[in-house]
């Protein structure tokens, strides 16, 4: 179909992304990027894929993304666009796996333990 799907992940959040030859638009849960992610910063990280791979404004995206915040939101969106990128050309698979974008960032929120108020922080001691 002349198109590329792919699932990328990153902290709580999952990101469903196609690509297709394009003009560049970029469609995030059915709104324009710089309406969906209003930081300049989060606008730059779904342009990183492009910008390695040297394929700037040369395809459409449309992702549908669940889960986590924003800035977990964006890597999930950019990790699937890489992994988009390389299924459609493999030759641009060296570029972008040398930038680390096919790497699934593995860090999540470690879950807190019970008798400590977070994860590892512990309840304020008072000896009197």
């Amino acid at each position: 179909m002349g198109r590329s799907y792919a699932t990328g992940k990153r902290k709580d959040a999952v990101a469903r992304v196609w690509i297709k030859p394009g003009s560049g638009k970029v469609t995030v849960n059915g709104k324009d990027m710089p309406a969906y992610f209003a930081r300049p910063v989060l606008q730059m990280i779904l342009r990183q894929p492009f910008q390695v791979a040297g394929v700037e404004d040369q395809f459409d995206v449309m992702a549908t993304v669940k889960g986590g915040g924003l800035s977990g939101q964006a890597g999930a969106v950019k990790h699937g666009i890489s992994k988009a990128l390389q299924l459609y050309d493999p030759a641009l698979r060296a570029p972008l796996k040398a930038a680390g974008f096919l790497t699934r960032d593995s860090r999540v929120v470690e879950r807190k333990k019970f008798g400590k108020r977070k994860a590892r922080r512990s309840f304020q001691f008072s000896k009197r």
